[in-house]
């Protein structure tokens, strides 16, 4: 048992590094979005978001899978201490990545200009082939970023996405400002602001895959002394390997551009279905703010996925079913204890986080947005963590086809309520909503049905609870501030904190009062053993 809990910890602990590294990626995301927003303005925001859209897909089909099934695949290897057959795999993964990146990258450069013809977003052509070269960047790294992941060890990843975003705000932020004044003459001059942002995207890219290149040239002596004690020798084929690669990528790329495809989708619906004025300017505002506030809480449960996945393999392939199913538990109970509490946050205080990162450009529809869809959050959480279960499980087509199925309703539903109603931007809200509920809904209907069980009260109860009670009472003090305290950016920001830490005590507190954490769990928590020992003295924990 003491093993399963060291186990237990280990995988909360890369998860949290790897979680920490991804808000704090995402936090550098939103402060750098304000200026630059500020810079191109919505328009450009939409020509941006847009298309980075499009370049998510393209990144998805040729190389975005890489960490995940780099990780599987070599995680199952070296669990088995087969290394010479893990190495092995880990070269074919780059080959593939090699190739697929550079494909991609031709075919998005090249297919710009119909890109925009057909999409109704009139300079997208600029900024994707700006972003096309990435694609390559990015699926090298991602293959690296993957054979870590495989040792179980996050910090890598971690520090190249930090790596990452800070060149990509410095250098998004400059370009961003010096494209938009060089091309002030330009009849469109919000397509140069946006390839300026998406320049600061391809420098973070060779950044962080420098920083992979060097950890890799340092760890490969280690790695290369486990491959000469290597008792099984080589007893995997070429083929064997294409042929794992090729199962393993090929429904995590599906599911992922199910996935991605959602923004594309509503991008083009939106653009054609629309009949109002400022469509451009309206997607800029749900893409490039909603989603992104959305966004940064689903980092979080990303990383735990992505921790979670190498260890469930392991687990999966050895036959601990039993361990299995614990690691599962602990991690979706980590995972909602986080979104519940994120979700109700953002609600309550939409409109002043939007005031805070956006403070020139419009906040009042945004933070409505905010105020309906931030439940979101709670389902993106559980369909990525329901998604990392059916995967280690290997069962890799089951989330394809609930991403499909998912992604079918979303897209009659958004359709619908475009065609039907007067709901305009407030039906892409809806959608992103529904989609990942339906997915939750599939996923936890199939782990069902291989008898797992997972507690209910402190998983979903307790936290959901003490969420709504933490909204509540933060909703009320913000609109009474609001009403007594003037309106202006610093006073906005001082409230802004105040209440996020007023948020977080009143959640906590609860959570300990409900019963819904053990003191063993909490210590899997960063700082957790502090926050035990002042529970214990407040008499909130026993």
């Amino acid at each position: 048992m003491a093993t399963n809990n060291k186990s237990d910890n280990n995988i909360i602990k890369q998860g949290t590094i790897l979680a920490v590294a991804s808000v704090i990626s995402r936090i550098i995301g939103m402060l750098y979005r304000s200026p630059m927003s500020a810079a191109i303005g919505d328009e450009g925001n939409a020509l941006y978001s847009f298309a980075f859209e499009i370049y998510s897909i393209a990144l998805i089909l040729s190389s975005y899978s890489m960490p995940l099934a780099v990780s599987k695949l070599l995680s199952a290897r070296f669990a088995k201490k087969e290394y010479r057959n893990g190495m092995k795999t880990l070269y074919f993964s780059m080959i593939f990545s090699l190739v697929s990146g550079t494909i991609m990258t031709l075919a998005i450069f090249f297919g710009a200009g119909f890109i925009e013809r057909v999409s109704g977003y009139a300079g997208v052509a600029v900024p994707l082939r700006v972003l096309s070269p990435t694609i390559l960047v990015v699926a090298i790294a991602g293959t690296l970023r993957g054979f870590f992941q495989s040792r179980s060890t996050m910090m890598p990843t971690a520090v190249s996405q930090l790596i990452e975003q800070i060149v990509n705000a410095l250098v998004s932020i400059i370009a961003a400002f010096i494209f938009v004044k060089v091309f002030s003459s330009d009849f469109n001059k919000a397509r140069w602001g946006a390839a300026g942002g998406t320049l600061g995207t391809l420098f973070g890219a060779i950044s962080s895959l420098c920083f992979l290149i060097f950890l890799y040239v340092i760890y490969k002596p280690r790695m290369m002394k486990h491959v000469r004690h290597d008792k099984h020798g080589l007893t995997v084929s070429n083929g064997e390997i294409i042929k794992s690669l090729v199962f393993t990528i090929v429904p995590v790329i599906l599911s992922q551009t199910v996935y991605q495809a959602i923004g594309v989708i509503d991008g083009f619906m939106f653009g054609n279905m629309y009949a109002g004025e400022s469509k451009q300017v309206l997607y800029g505002i749900y893409s490039s703010k909603y989603r992104l506030m959305v966004n940064i809480p689903n980092a979080i449960s990303s990383a735990l996925a992505s921790s979670m996945i190498p260890t469930l393999v392991s687990l999966f392939t050895l036959g601990k079913f039993v361990e299995f199913k614990e690691r599962l538990a602990s991690t979706i109970k980590f995972n909602m204890i986080i979104a519940f509490p994120c979700a109700m946050g953002l609600s309550a205080l939409s409109t002043r986080l939007m005031i805070l990162l956006f403070p020139t450009t419009e906040t009042v529809l945004s933070g409505k947005l905010l105020l309906y869809g931030s439940i979101a959050v709670v389902f993106y959480a559980l369909s990525t963590a329901t998604n990392a279960a059916l995967q280690g499980r290997d069962k890799m087509r089951l989330p394809v086809i609930h991403a499909s199925v998912s992604l079918a309703i979303h897209i009659a539903l958004v359709a619908l309520l475009l065609k039907f109603t007067n709901l305009g931007v407030y039906a892409l809200v809806i959608g992103n909503i529904t989609y990942p509920l339906v997915v939750c809904i599939l996923n936890w209907y199939a782990i069902s049905r291989h008898r797992y069980k997972q507690e209910i009260r402190t998983t979903f109860g307790v936290p959901a609870a003490a969420s709504v009670v933490m909204w509540a009472v933060t909703y009320i003090l913000n609109v009474l501030l609001g009403k007594i305290l003037p309106a202006n950016y610093f006073v906005n920001a001082f409230v802004t904190v105040i209440l996020i830490v007023l948020a977080v005590i009143i959640y906590f507190v609860l959570i300990f009062l409900f019963k819904g954490l053990t003191r063993e769990e909490l210590k899997e928590f960063p700082m957790g053993m502090r926050i035990a020992r002042l529970a214990t003295k407040l008499k909130i924990l026993k």
